[in-house]
């Protein structure tokens, strides 16, 4: 198990970005939560799962949905917590 702790920066609201988001994670088994940030374009992400479940989600949200323009990813592991039973938009 995994968890990871990412910030995207762009063109990453309002571009489905968050619905893009959890739709992968949940095909990929994580759980967590991705929501906007007050800054207007950043999006953060908190996920736990499977160690290849949550390299393919970073690959994924590096390549985003179309409309989105991804100017940096900053991704940090962390310990899992085992906190989450979905995977949730939070507002």
């Amino acid at each position: 198990m995994k968890r990871i702790h990412v910030l995207v920066k762009g063109i990453v609201q309002g571009v489905g970005f968050r619905a893009f988001v959890r739709r992968n994670a949940k095909r990929l088994g994580i759980k967590g939560f991705v929501r906007n940030l007050p800054d207007g374009f950043t999006v953060e992400i908190v996920a736990e799962g499977p160690d290849d479940s949550i390299e393919q989600l970073v690959s994924i949200v590096n390549k985003g949905p179309p409309g989105a323009i991804i100017e940096d990813v900053e991704v940090e592991y962390e310990e899992p917590k085992n906190e989450f039973d979905d995977f949730e938009i939070r507002y």
